[in-house]
């Protein structure tokens, strides 16, 4: 049978009934996943595997991978309505999606949001029938040198982008990587920074980093403007749909986030949350009016929530041709193939064509599916904001401690929180962005890692980070980063002082 013969196969048995109730089910569960922070879509696929064995494995792992995207799509609700990332990937869709609640538009912000996972799904599903295994042989290209000046570049671009002050941004982004070696060793087995606390030896969640720096902090801060009379009352201005201008102003980030996250979650690494970086950063980059950026811009929504779920899919491309696992949610999921006597690789497209096919097309499904549910939920989820001040900070408070305690049961976890929500509400008073903090948190290990193989790899010679092309690429860029802000700043200055000097030039009496 041709590839075409065996997708049309797959079809056949995506529409079987029990399957489609399997990606109503997945779906729906993801969704429940993405929106309560905590869980995840990782521990969401863990708790739901015991549940699964024993069922035909076409029909568990349909719904399985229902639930991981779904995750996706349900990850952007609490960043929009209360700020509260649940996932990495999210982090970005805080900046703008929260500042365009406050701004009265959060309908738009979510609406935009599934429409971009919408086209974002769709497109990684066709792409993944159609280039899966090309794409999957580019991957291969890339090695610890290649991921770690990947990695670099991701950083430098979220440091320079986010706030006004890269001086800030860089600070933020090196505390965070500060608190990203706590741990154990993975190198030598040794604790380092634990201070003796065992409960340490794992490092510190990014849960609970995320969730103090953004939830815990944004209820102290708002708490504080509630006691002194300007807590701002959060309503829906026009309506909930977007709007022409929005329409037009969404539809070029959705493409280029898509892009972006398609490619970017074909190679191994930390895929969703890297792609959300560059697409918020080159959205930012293209965009006239930059300084507009975290304060309610449509397309620092469109664009991140499109390459999150886009890098979704592309992460299957190397999970099916190849066994590899591109993150941690995919490793639970090669998990899952073992479980069911299955050896995701090039040779489960022959042998396994029926659970492959009806796997990928039971994505194409499951999108529409999850398309149809999230529009309606939009009128539901925006109602969040009319709930009063007094009810909603003890409601996010209530959610961020069942998340964080739900992780290990730790009381430390919680102590934790509390403790990065002051960090988080003292940088806000400086204007110090907090997003380049927590990212730096999830990506810091595994640039530690690509940095200790590639300089094993070349004896201690860091001229191995100049050896390949794609490396001096992503290096040159991470420098334009830090640079190009400081030469726009500085321009800026000299363009505002010749304007001053021409106005005094042109009105002598006045001066």
């Amino acid at each position: 049978m041709t590839n075409f013969e065996h997708m049309l196969a797959g079809f056949a048995t995506a529409f079987e009934l029990q399957n489609l109730l399997f990606i109503l089910a997945g779906s729906i569960l993801g969704t429940i996943v993405g929106v309560l922070p905590g869980l995840g879509p990782s521990a969401g696929i863990a708790l739901l595997l015991p549940i699964t064995f024993g069922m035909e494995p076409t029909g568990a792992l349909i719904m399985i991978s229902a639930m991981y995207y779904g995750a996706m799509y349900g990850g952007s609700t609490t960043s929009i309505l209360i700020n509260t990332p649940g996932e990495s990937s999210s982090v970005m869709t805080t900046l703008d999606g929260y500042q365009m609640a406050r701004n009265g538009r959060a309908g738009a912000a979510l609406a935009v949001s599934a429409i971009g996972s919408f086209v974002a799904g769709t497109f990684s599903v066709l792409a993944l029938s159609l280039l899966a295994v090309p794409l999957a042989r580019f991957g291969l290209r890339f090695g610890p040198v290649e991921y770690f000046s990947l990695m670099l570049f991701s950083m430098a671009a979220v440091s320079s982008l986010t706030g006004k002050s890269v001086t800030r941004g860089l600070f933020s982004m090196v505390l965070g990587l500060m608190i990203a070696t706590v741990g154990i060793d993975l190198q030598s087995g040794s604790p380092r920074f634990t201070g003796g606390i065992a409960q340490l030896q794992d490092g510190v969640s990014f849960l609970v980093i995320a969730v103090g720096m953004f939830a815990v902090s944004e209820v102290l801060s708002t708490f504080e403007d509630h006691v002194r009379g300007a807590a701002p009352v959060l309503r829906i201005r026009g309506r909930l749909w977007l709007t022409r201008e929005e329409w037009r102003r969404s539809i070029l980030p959705i493409i280029r986030g898509t892009l972006i996250g398609f490619a970017k979650g074909v190679l191994p690494g930390p895929g969703a949350t890297i792609s959300t970086i560059l697409s918020y950063g080159l959205e930012r980059a293209l965009h006239k009016e930059k300084d507009k950026f975290g304060t309610g811009m449509i397309e620092g929504v469109a664009g991140p929530e499109a390459a999150n779920n886009a890098a979704a899919g592309g992460a299957m491309v190397p999970l099916l041709t190849l066994g590899l696992p591109s993150g941690g949610t995919t490793a639970v999921l090669l998990g899952a193939f073992v479980m069911y006597g299955l050896q995701p690789g090039p040779l489960m497209m022959t042998r396994n064509p029926d659970v492959v096919w009806g796997l990928i097309d039971s994505m194409y499904l499951g999108n529409v599916m999850l398309f149809i549910l999230n529009l309606p939920l939009i009128f539901i989820f925006v109602r969040l904001l009319y709930i009063p001040t007094g009810i909603l900070l003890p409601l996010i408070l209530t959610i961020a401690t069942i998340g964080i305690f739900s992780i290990d049961g730790s009381t430390l976890d919680l102590a934790l929180a509390l403790g990065f929500g002051v960090v988080g509400y003292i940088f806000r008073k400086l204007g110090v962005p907090l997003a380049p903090m927590v990212l730096a948190v999830v990506l810091g290990k595994s640039l530690e890692q690509s940095f200790r193989q590639s300089i094993t790899i070349s004896g201690g010679d860091p001229a191995i980070f100049l050896s390949s092309a794609l490396s001096v690429i992503f290096l040159t860029l991470a420098l334009a980063m830090f640079f190009l802000p400081l030469m726009w700043s500085r321009r800026q200055r000299i363009a505002a002082l010749a304007a001053r000097l021409r106005s005094g030039s042109h009105n002598p009496v006045s001066s």
